[in-house]
């Protein structure tokens, strides 16, 4: 029985991704138009990106523009890799891992976000310490209403941090440990025996993933109403809109490959149609919260002091010492 329903399968739907050479063959005219057009979306995304760098660059001190710079960045990165990923099927466990890592910073990077809007730490303790903060938010403990408020402290702080950079530094090890073991064929997603690798790895991260937006979400839901002025309740939207397409989505479609309900059309595999498609989705989504991301972070900043202008008023800062030290 096995054999005769073998026999009518394409081979190629039993195949590797095709290279990139292989798929460029094969378009047609619609497909060629809509590879051209989502490659302009994603190069449109990126320079929309880079110019935004310019500006911030210009407008804020460091840290605060490092790490809007990084949270305004992970649509086009995404986008980018992505339009790597749809040209290049068999880079597309690079890309997304790419992609991944990159994202993982972010959801550290968004948590000193909203800490550097009060000033940064230690304007941060001075406002709320002591204060108490409910931690029963998503996505660990939303439904455990019973969880006592935490005091803000120092202590407390770090461990909020901690808890959201385990994540970028874990993730990126755990994927660079991924590849290695991909180069040697000992790690492919579509091995769920209890012996393959992926199968240990992926629910880890996945651990890793949820440990890591809870301390953003306390923060978030004990701060927010402080910073509405600053649009951090929209920021904070497309980040777990960013969240939600490139972790759930890209999980949920390849789910749907392996099973077989995506249907294979060579020279593309079930598997390789499905990352297909999540590319491809992941290109127009991106685009999308690029531009919405512009709108929200390319606002208007107080124009920093040139050098001459941070010179000249330490010189004042420092003959009005002088004066009154001679006065006394």
């Amino acid at each position: 029985m096995e054999e005769a329903l073998n026999g009518t399968i394409d081979p190629a739907c039993l195949q590797e991704p095709p290279l990139a050479m292989d798929v460029i063959k094969q378009l047609n005219m619609f497909e060629f138009c809509l590879y051209f057009i989502l490659t302009l979306m994603s190069c449109i995304s990126l320079l929309l990106y880079l110019e935004q760098c310019v500006f911030i660059y210009k407008k804020l001190s460091y840290p605060k523009r490092t790490t809007i710079i990084w949270i305004s960045g992970a649509a086009p990165v995404i986008a980018t890799m992505s339009c790597f990923g749809m040209w290049i099927p068999k880079a597309v466990l690079i890309t997304d891992m790419t992609s991944n890592c990159y994202f993982a910073v972010v959801v550290y990077k968004v948590l000193v976000l909203m800490i550097e809007e009060f000033g940064g730490s230690k304007h941060f303790l001075k406002r709320f310490s002591g204060e108490h903060f409910k931690i029963n938010t998503g996505p660990c403990c939303c439904c455990c209403c019973c969880l006592p408020r935490v005091s803000m402290s120092r202590r407390m702080l770090f461990w909020l941090k901690l808890g959201a950079l385990q994540y970028a530094i874990l993730k990126t090890g755990l994927s660079v440990l991924s590849l290695v073991l991909w180069t040697n064929g000992n790690f492919d997603l579509s091995d769920l025996e209890i012996t393959g690798t992926s199968i240990w790895i992926n629910p880890f991260i996945g651990v890793l993933t949820i440990t890591s937006l809870w301390p953003v979400a306390i923060i978030f839901m004990n701060t927010n109403r402080f910073l509405r002025h600053l649009n951090i309740v929209p920021k904070y939207a497309m980040y777990q809109l960013v969240l939600i397409l490139s972790q759930l989505q890209t999980s949920i479609i390849n789910i749907l490959a392996l099973d077989g309900t995506i249907a294979c059309a060579p020279p593309f595999s079930s598997q390789a149609r499905g990352s297909l498609l999540s590319q491809q989705l992941m290109i127009m989504e991106m685009f999308i919260i690029t531009l919405v991301n512009r709108f929200l972070f390319r606002r208007t900043y107080d124009t920093l002091p040139s050098e001459a202008q941070e010179n000249n008023h330490n010189s004042k800062a420092d003959l009005q010492a002088a004066l009154v030290e001679h006065d006394v």
